[in-house]
């Protein structure tokens, strides 16, 4: 909740006038709690979650001959009945384990004990994308060894198992995990905002980008108008990840959930790179 009880305090606080992002931003949060302004990240992952594989199951359903060019697994079909089950999951997923993780970690780390505001001056842009780089290398680099150690017998028929029911993914396999793996990758998610504290607004974007990211590469489909793919490094698409369950169990490829750079590095990417070399080798004999 912001300490100021009009735009004119605020101002006389700051020595200045209020930028027009800030005085929208006075006026929405000002007698909100930081409980209650935190608490919108789980509004943003619900209807990200619910309502972005949508999106993709469309897309499929009325223009599939059209993008058939750019599903990674043509020859499989949309199953509705498997789409309905994965949505069941995840709004199950979403009440049982996400809302109680927020609750007892990610409320706790990032706003009481870390010292994430929602106060003014509202952060620069530059400040904004360098807290946000800072959390998605932060949470690939973690979720990187916890699904590497997913895929160890253990792991892997204990918990991941679950996840990887879908060979071929749909936007609703993103949260289709059993509740031990949804607590496991809470904690990367949590961290990089718990090191390096950021604004509200900052939080908000950082829910809602990993979540769009995270049913993104369980879409099933690598569209050419997705920005990310020509402008970040390293970057973890759709193919990457549809690869990683296509192999499913045996999988020991691909483990990287949003950048590539630790599977270059530790060289758990050779099963997905010769698959694409003989791939390349497949299309220049057809042509």
């Amino acid at each position: 909740m912001l300490p100021y009880k009009s735009v004119e305090e605020a101002e006389a606080a700051l020595g200045r006038g209020l930028t027009a992002a800030e005085t929208i931003w006075f006026n929405y949060s000002a007698n909100k709690s930081d409980f209650l302004l935190q608490s919108h990240n789980l509004l943003f992952l619900f209807l990200l979650s619910a309502i972005v594989p949508l999106y993709y199951t469309s897309l499929e359903l009325l223009f599939g001959n059209s993008l058939v060019a750019y599903k990674i697994q043509p020859k499989v079909k949309l199953n509705l009945s498997h789409c309905f089950s994965s949505y069941k999951s995840t709004l199950r997923t979403f009440f049982l384990f996400v809302v109680p993780l927020f609750l007892g970690v990610s409320y706790p780390s990032s706003i009481q004990g870390k010292g994430s505001r929602s106060g003014l001056p509202l952060p620069s842009i530059w400040e904004i994308v360098a807290q946000l780089a800072v959390y998605f290398v932060v949470d690939d680099y973690l979720n990187y060894w916890i699904h590497r150690w997913l895929h160890c017998k253990w792991g892997y028929e204990k918990i991941h198992k679950v996840h990887h029911e879908y060979t071929a993914p749909n936007g609703f396999a993103a949260l289709h995990d059993h509740w031990a793996e949804i607590l496991l990758v809470g904690i990367p998610f949590s961290v990089g905002p718990a090191l390096v504290p950021g604004h509200m607004i900052t939080l908000w974007l950082w829910t809602g980008l990993r979540s769009i990211h995270g049913v993104a590469i369980h879409s099933g489909y690598n569209l050419p108008w997705n920005p990310l793919k020509y402008i970040i490094p390293f970057y973890c698409g759709p193919e990457y990840h549809d690869y990683h369950h296509y192999i499913g169990g045996q999988s020991q490829s691909n483990f990287g959930l949003v950048f590539t750079y630790c599977d270059y590095v530790y060289g758990t990417n050779k099963g997905y790179r010769y698959h694409k070399k003989l791939l390349h080798q497949e299309g220049l004999k057809s042509d």
